[in-house]
Formats: structure tokens, C-alpha cells, sequence
């Protein structure tokens, strides 16, 4: 198909060409080829078939509108903000992301935190322990999905008469919100449960829930936020996007699994690691993402658009976290680093390491439980590409989340754009942060 076709060409190179596409019927699909990604020297259906489930009950394939200088990003440098649409230029202005939806944030704060009220002291101090002002963090992923909401705020056939609109787009927006709460405490407690089986000692620059009060009440306060998710999830009353975020509940549970039980061969694949990577962190922002396309009616293509926005996103963002975990500093973290490598997990530094001093497999497959061989595996790495590679990859991606966003359909509309241009800004924000 033509969209493989052009992510294929995408992937061969270090920078994407940007313009809007607009996705016509077609009587005929053309077959496409698989491609292989420039940066990882290896195929994975992550990267090769990024859109290749872009699809409606009849084939589709994409018309791209005239454009006469594309947008491009390089390796060693950010996006260029200057677009040029039918031999027109527009400088579009940096807004920062959250910015826009702080207001939102605060009031969405503030539920979060009553939606885990209990009779039960000790649970309610539990569940609400990262919910607390100072440490529930930037609201990473309910801004996304804010902004997302607002950017799929187009026009869609059918649609209420002009009398009813704002009823239903207050509405609309309240039951978009829930998403939004619902993805925040599935988040937290992945987080509560990940620790515990990590051990971990610290989290957003404090001591982490396990630590405070223990294994066992910070396991039980995962599941008290999990139920009180899936409550909220259950109000929506609509069963696709229930099996929307239930999906993202197993993907969760089957990607620690994996990481848990890795074979020899497994440990040291990179596609085995990026379909870790993808249930284990990908997942629940890709499929609510589409949930907020979902409530809103959206078609299949725009609705699929919002899923690989969320999902190449989610990529760049662990891909980064995997260097930071190797450059970055435990204050600086909120967290300890080297953490991965030292509990053995193998991450794609170490993985593109491998592929230049193949005999780093060998210290890998010891397990990496002696100190000696932790240090050996950091030789190795410092001595190879392996840092850079990974942050070309999480580049790539981050370009495929910028190219469903600009796929979008065209809008007139000065909020639609606004977040849009937030959301290809959070993309480049994700791969430059350093925490």
C-alpha cells in the first residue's frame, strides 16, 4: 500500500518529509513491501508495519496534497517549525503543551485525588500517595490525551445540529476527561506494582510506596486504583472502548511477564524487546488515545491516526528512558540509574552494543548478577554506538507520531491546530529531555 510504502522510505533515511494526507477510497490495494529500519540493522513489526494496519471495511489509500518544501528533522538536529502548504508558508508559533491544558490539569488533579477517598486510612494513604501535590508529576500522559481530544475536534459527517452542538461537546469532553482519569490511575499503578517487583527505593525523587509502607499494602493499593479505574471505565457505558483499556491491562501483565522470563535468544532480540517495550509502556497511551477517538465518533482512519500517535510516542519515550537510565544521574531521575542493567535487564543500548562486539553476548548471558560483568557490559557500551543508535530509533519514532498527527484531515480551526502543533511538539520534547 501507498502508506508503506512512504513510512519505508521514512525509515531509510534520518529525516521524514511532513505534509497533510488525505485518505481517499480505493478499489484496488497494492501490496507492499517489508522495510527495515537504518538505525537498528534489524526488522520488527514495530517499525516495518508502522501503519500497516491503517484500514476501513473498504481499502483505502492516501492522497498527498501538494507541498512544496516538507518538513524535515535530523539526526543531530529538532524540528524545523516552518511548513509550506500548496506553495504557501506558515511559521507556526512554540506553544508549550501543558500550558494549554493547565486548567484541565488542576481541575483533573483534583478528582483524582477524591476518586481514591476510602474509608480505610491506611489505603487512602496508599492510593493517594502519588496524587499528592508536589509529586504526581507533569500529568505526561492526560495531557496528551487532552490536547489529542481537542485535535480530532473536526468536522464528522452526521454530525448534531447547530442547537445541540455545545451540549454535546461539554459532554463529549466530560466523558473524554474519564479517559483521561482512567489512564492516570492504570499508570500509578503499574508504577506501584513495578516497584515492588524491582525493589526499587525511590520514585519521583521520594521514597517509593513499598519502602513507605511495604510490599503488601503497596500491592494492594495498585489494585485499589486498578478498581477504581475500572469503575470509572464502566460509566463510559461503551463496550469497545471498555475492551480498549482492558486490552491495555493485559498487555501490561503479558509485558512483565516477558520481562520476567526471558529465554537466551529472546533476551538479546531486538524485535523481542520492542514488543516488550510496546505492552509494557506503549500500550496504554496508544489505546487511549484511540478511546478518545472513539468517544468522539471518529472514523476508523483518524481513530488508527490517534493509536499510532500514542504508540510511537510511548516508543521514543522508553527509548529515551533507556539511555537516560546510562547518562543520566539518580538525582536528576528520580530514581536510581543504571537500574535496568543492574537488576539484568537488557535494553536497546546494550542490545546495539552487541551487534558491534558480538562477544558482549557471552557477559549478557552470564546474567549480568556480577558487578565484574555489569562493568564489562558498560565498556563495551561506551566503546560502541549503542547510546546513539537508541536515540536515532526513538527519533524515528518520534517521527512516525508527528506523521499520524500531520495525517490527520485539514482543519480551519485555530484550538484544533494549536494542540496539534503541541502534540508534534511533545513528540521532539520526548526524545530531547533529560529526566
Amino acid at each position: 500500500m501507498v502508506i508503506a510504502r512512504g513510512i519505508s522510505r521514512i525509515l531509510q533515511r534520518s529525516s521524514f518529509n511532513r505534509c497533510r494526507w488525505r485518505f481517499l477510497p480505493s478499489s484496488s490495494s497494492s501490496s507492499s513491501s517489508s522495510s527495515s529500519s537504518s538505525t537498528s540493522q534489524c526488522q520488527h513489526p514495530l517499525l516495518t508495519s508502522s501503519f500497516s494496519n491503517l484500514h476501513s471495511p473498504t481499502e483505502s489509500t492516501i492522497k498527498i496534497l501538494g507541498c512544496r518544501e516538507l518538513h524535515s528533522w535530523g539526526v543531530s538536529g529538532g524540528f524545523q517549525q516552518q511548513l509550506h502548504h500548496d506553495n504557501s508558508s506558515l511559521v507556526e508559533d512554540q506553544t508549550d503543551p501543558f500550558s494549554i491544558v493547565a486548567d484541565e490539569l488542576s481541575i483533573l488533579a483534583d478528582r483524582l485525588r477524591s476518586m481514591v477517598v476510602t474509608e480505610v486510612p491506611k489505603l487512602a494513604s496508599a492510593a493517594e500517595y502519588f496524587f499528592k501535590m508536589g509529586v504526581e508529576g507533569k500529568r505526561f500522559r492526560p495531557t496528551i490525551l487532552l490536547l489529542m481530544a481537542t485535535a480530532l475536534n473536526i468536522s464528522i459527517p452526521g454530525s448534531a445540529s447547530d442547537g445541540v452542538v455545545d451540549t454535546l461537546s461539554t459532554e463529549l469532553r466530560t466523558r473524554q476527561q474519564r479517559i483521561t482519569e482512567v489512564t492516570e490511575m492504570i499508570h500509578l499503578a503499574s508504577l506501584l506494582h513495578d516497584d515492588v517487583l524491582d525493589d526499587a527505593e525511590t520514585r519521583r525523587g521520594i521514597s517509593s510506596l513499598n519502602c513507605v509502607m511495604g510490599n503488601k499494602l503497596a500491592v494492594l493499593a495498585g489494585d485499589f486504583l486498578l478498581s477504581r479505574a475500572c469503575v470509572a471505565l464502566a460509566s463510559l457505558k461503551n463496550t469497545e472502548v471498555v475492551s480498549l483499556l482492558a486490552t491495555v491491562l493485559d498487555n501490561l501483565v503479558t509485558g512483565e511477564t516477558m520481562q520476567m522470563t526471558t529465554t537466551s535468544d529472546e533476551r538479546c532480540s531486538m524485535e523481542y524487546y520492542l514488543q516488550k517495550t510496546y505492552y509494557k509502556t506503549a500500550s496504554l497511551i496508544s489505546h487511549s488515545c484511540k478511546a478518545v477517538a472513539l468517544l468522539a465518533g471518529q472514523t476508523a482512519e483518524v481513530s488508527t491516526l490517534a493509536y499510532e500517535y500514542g504508540k510511537n510516542l510511548g516508543l521514543a519515550y522508553q527509548l529515551i528512558d533507556d539511555v537516560l537510565d546510562f547518562t543520566g544521574t539518580s538525582a536528576s531521575l528520580g530514581k536510581g540509574s543504571l537500574s535496568d542493567i543492574r537488576h539484568g535487564i537488557v535494553t536497546a543500548p546494550i542490545l546495539f552494543a552487541i551487534e558491534e562486539f558480538p562477544q558482549l553476548r557471552a557477559v549478557v548471558d552470564r546474567g549480568l548478577d556480577n558487578p565484574a560483568d555489569v562493568e564489562l557490559a558498560l565498556e563495551y557500551l561506551g566503546k560502541s554506538r549503542g547510546i546513539q543508535r537508541t536515540r536515532e530509533l526513538a527519533k524515528t519514532h518520534a517521527n512516525l507520531a508527528a506523521a499520524a498527527i500531520d495525517s490527520l484531515p485539514d482543519s480551519d480551526d485555530e484550538d484544533v491546530r494549536k494542540c496539534r502543533r503541541a502534540l508534534v511538539d511533545l513528540a521532539e520534547r520526548v526524545i530531547t529531555r533529560t529526566k
